[in-house]
């Protein structure tokens, strides 16, 4: 029989507002002090980080938790990783009610495991279920959880440089019945993916296409939220773009064609401005951009950098930081005077993705890349980022998970 083991306690209780009749109820609250724990019987062996491929192998375990309109969250249960039961229809096929968080966890330089800024993951996952009518998360017992779930598959956590495990919270609506309206259940479920270096040698910096008439997200719309229906969209595109020789899709939007994100990437461009300052550019969270922690991280300590609170090694002594509208003509006018410095996407899995060339209206636009095939600026963040993921840098960012349950 499986080892079972039970976190005992009273479990939370709150007020829910039913989506179907707008009443307020009592409801229990996701609650890891009611955790079940079903350990597998016969534990896998952690595949080689040699041979990980991104989100191709999975630990033993996973995190599930159910919730329905009238009471609420039922006990999560921590479980041997396997296969979703759902009816054909589950609202979650038909209506796409689905959300996701990418979190990671990383080995430090002392062998502690440690999450990077998982509130912020939290804070986002409930302003995605707001969107889309699902339920809130309890975001602090759900990081307990997802702590949990780390320790004990601890032993997929790569210790290599550069690796990690890549953690996936989900959130989707379960409720069978067709119909357009508010999912009166819905689940939650967290697994776990060892992944190594996005560039296992050396940075490749990728080539965009810019192509006004495709359109990512529009005002007052959904780009600004991780729905699992923002990303199917993007994928014919990136393949005609591949056809033409370009690795991803730069999205741009308006008639003056402003530049907004990068594949699934926010996006970073630095330019000499009219003033001969290093300027750091990136677009403002106007609803068209997803407010990726990556990006919040990255913004942080440029900020800190140029106030002198964190000076950083390597970074432009005269940087200013930018969260505005940037245009292709723009863009295309600091290269021709050279004045374009460099341009980056980020984002968790690859924490910085360089840039070299954008297709643009039948032309080539070229951007520095340096030697190492990153910028300094790019480089000097993704170094920092890291040490910081890996406590060589002591930061609030980064939470040892043995610290949290």
């Amino acid at each position: 029989m499986a080892a079972k083991a039970a976190l005992n306690g009273k479990q939370m209780r709150s007020f829910h507002t039913d989506p179907m009749t707008g009443e307020k109820t009592g409801y229990a609250d996701l609650d890891y002090g009611a955790v079940t724990i079903e350990k597998i019987q016969a534990p896998n062996a952690p595949p080689p980080s040699s041979t990980l491929v991104f989100g191709h192998s999975f630990s033993d375990h996973m995190v599930t938790a159910n919730w329905n309109s009238l009471t609420g969250w039922a006990p999560p249960a921590i479980h041997p990783y396997k296969p979703l039961v759902l009816d054909p229809s589950s609202v979650i096929f038909h209506y796409a009610p689905s959300l996701f968080e990418g979190m990671k966890a990383y080995k430090d330089v002392n062998g502690r495991i440690r999450l990077f800024r998982p509130d912020m993951n939290m804070a986002r996952l409930n302003r995605s279920a707001t969107r889309i009518a699902l339920p809130e998360v309890n975001g602090k017992e759900l990081t307990k959880l997802i702590a949990k779930l780390v320790s004990l598959d601890a032993d997929f956590v790569p210790s290599e440089p550069g690796h990690s495990i890549y953690i996936r919270p989900t959130l989707i609506g379960t409720q069978a019945a067709l119909g357009v309206h508010p999912a009166n259940e819905a689940m939650l479920f967290v697994i776990l993916s060892p992944v190594g270096p996005y560039f296992k040698s050396g940075f490749k910096p990728v080539a965009l296409e810019a192509d006004p008439n495709k359109v990512r997200a529009w005002p007052n719309g959904t780009g600004s939220y991780k729905l699992g229906l923002n990303y199917a969209p993007g994928l014919q595109p990136q393949m005609e773009a591949a056809t033409r020789g370009y690795s991803q899709n730069l999205w741009l939007f308006g008639p003056e064609h402003l530049l907004t994100e990068v594949g699934t990437m926010n996006l970073f461009t630095a330019i000499k401005n009219d003033k001969g300052q290093t300027e750091l550019i990136t677009a403002p969270l106007n609803g068209l951009i997803l407010p990726g922690v990556t990006r919040d991280s990255i913004l942080g300590l440029a900020r800190d950098h140029a106030s002198g609170k964190m000076r950083i090694e390597g970074l432009p002594e005269d940087l200013i930081v930018s969260e505005r509208e940037l245009s292709m003509k723009e863009v295309e006018q600091a290269g021709k005077e050279g004045r374009l410095m460099e341009m980056f996407g980020s984002g968790t899995a690859v924490v910085v993705a360089p840039v070299d060339r954008i297709g643009y209206e039948g032309r080539d636009i070229h951007i520095p890349v340096g030697e190492e095939g990153v910028g300094p600026i790019a480089k000097r963040m993704l170094d920092t980022i890291n040490d910081i993921q890996l406590g060589r840098i002591e930061h609030p960012w980064s939470v040892a998970i043995d610290e949290l349950i």
